[in-house]
């Protein structure tokens, strides 16, 4: 009888142990492409003022790689992606556009979802939304301060 339990113990330890095995590596987007960069500043920008940036990137993978959806944390961000798959080296973009409508700073993500790839890449912008007299002021000293510096005339 303990002979049994043994084999029985050590049949359900052998199991486990293979079915760990068989469990296949997740696919990480940034195996197949890799972003200029994943965070983009906008700065100081004014309210009601949309802005976009261009996320470039490139297909590092040996195959063709299809960007299936990119989606942001809030409807004021918009992001458009190529709809043709992107061949083995070459390069393309996302565009993240921001209505800048909420005053005040802001962070928000991108999550960048590829076709047949388990983990996404997330791409973030940032920036700080100011009132149309609260950003000519900005803009105003930011001129004065360039109108002083040694050789600037």
């Amino acid at each position: 009888m303990k002979k049994a339990v043994v084999a029985l113990s050590l049949l359900f330890m052998s199991v486990a142990v293979l079915a760990q095995n068989a469990v296949p590596a997740q696919k990480k987007a940034e195996d197949f492409v890799k972003f200029k960069d994943a965070v983009h500043d906008f700065g100081k920008i004014k309210q009601n003022v949309p802005v976009t940036y261009d996320f470039q990137f490139t297909n590092i993978s040996a195959q063709p790689v299809i960007v299936e959806n990119a989606q942001a944390t809030c409807g004021c961000t918009k992001p458009t992606w190529p709809e043709a798959a992107i061949a083995k080296g070459k390069s393309d973009k996302i565009t993240a556009g921001f209505n800048a409508q909420t005053l005040g700073t802001f962070t928000k993500q991108i999550t960048v979802k590829l076709a047949g790839v388990d983990i996404p890449y997330t791409l973030t912008i940032t920036g700080e939304v100011l009132t149309a007299e609260d950003y000519a002021k900005y803009e105003a000293t930011k001129k004065d301060r360039n109108s002083s510096k040694p050789g600037s005339r």
